[in-house]
């Protein structure tokens, strides 16, 4: 059976999170929601990065409770929100287990976010590099041929602020918004879905490879022979162009774990 640990000596003993504490004291339905939310992404992070092992069962309910200082009801409604996204199953007589892997919503936003957080750096890279080269180029292709003056305009707008951005979280919100657009002028329904699933991903991505290089404005002027050949119309120059914005931000985060 599953355990929850708490301390630096992993010592197994009642929590008494300061912030259960103080959305407690709060009134309403709101800060009941913001508790359960707060059982969720515990006990989510917990069972996706492993610490609570699949196959696992989680101690009773009272137990739970108790330890994460939480009424029953919200833990009940946090455990409703982790069997939504696959994460554990009840069983009559067993009590809740967590499920095998291949059960979880893994592009569900919150199952995608604790997976990265919980991945080693190389792993993380890895992996997202490897989606947005299946994805990216294509989009940037079928953008080329279907996009519209105002998409193109969005585009622009993103580019412009990739151009005035100041720091690396501007960057970062700039430079979402640029492959946001992209993927919007595609006008297939399914991509434009796709990366709200992603986008935390992503941003954790995008923002990693700004605070790495030297000049985190190092790839804008791939962005910009991006745009280019989109407002061209051009989708061999677009799908080649994404290509290399790509291949270099992978290069660099790869170069500086060399180096670390």
């Amino acid at each position: 059976m599953a355990t929850f640990r708490s301390g630096r000596d992993g010592a197994t003993k009642t929590a008494r999170p300061v912030l259960a504490r103080r959305i407690r004291s709060g009134a309403g339905p709101m800060a009941a929601r913001n508790l359960h939310g707060h059982v969720v992404q515990v006990l989510g992070q917990r069972i996706v990065s492993g610490a609570i092992k699949q196959g696992e069962v989680l101690p009773p309910e009272a137990t739970m409770a108790e330890e994460m200082d939480v009424s029953r009801t919200s833990l009940r409604e946090a455990m409703k929100v982790l069997s939504a996204k696959g994460l554990v199953e009840a069983r009559p007589k067993v009590g809740t287990r967590v499920r095998d892997a291949r059960f979880w919503s893994q592009l569900d936003a919150d199952v995608l976010a604790w997976r990265c957080a919980s991945m080693p750096t190389s792993d993380f890279v890895q992996k997202l590099s490897e989606m947005r080269e299946i994805i990216e180029p294509a989009a940037a292709a079928s953008a080329a041929r279907h996009r519209s003056v105002t998409q193109l305009k969005r585009m622009q707008v993103a580019f412009d602020a990739m151009e005035a951005s100041h720091d690396p979280e501007s960057w970062t919100t700039a430079d979402i918004d640029f492959h946001e657009a992209i993927l919007a002028a595609t006008g297939n329904e399914l991509l434009i879905s796709l990366f709200s699933v992603i986008e935390t991903a992503l941003s954790s991505y995008f923002t990693m490879s700004a605070h790495t290089a030297v000049n985190f404005k190092y790839s804008l002027p791939q962005h910009r022979t991006v745009l280019q050949a989109i407002r061209d119309k051009d989708p061999e120059a677009a799908h080649k162009a994404m290509v290399k914005v790509i291949s270099d931000t992978k290069e660099n985060l790869s170069s500086k774990r060399r180096k670390a």
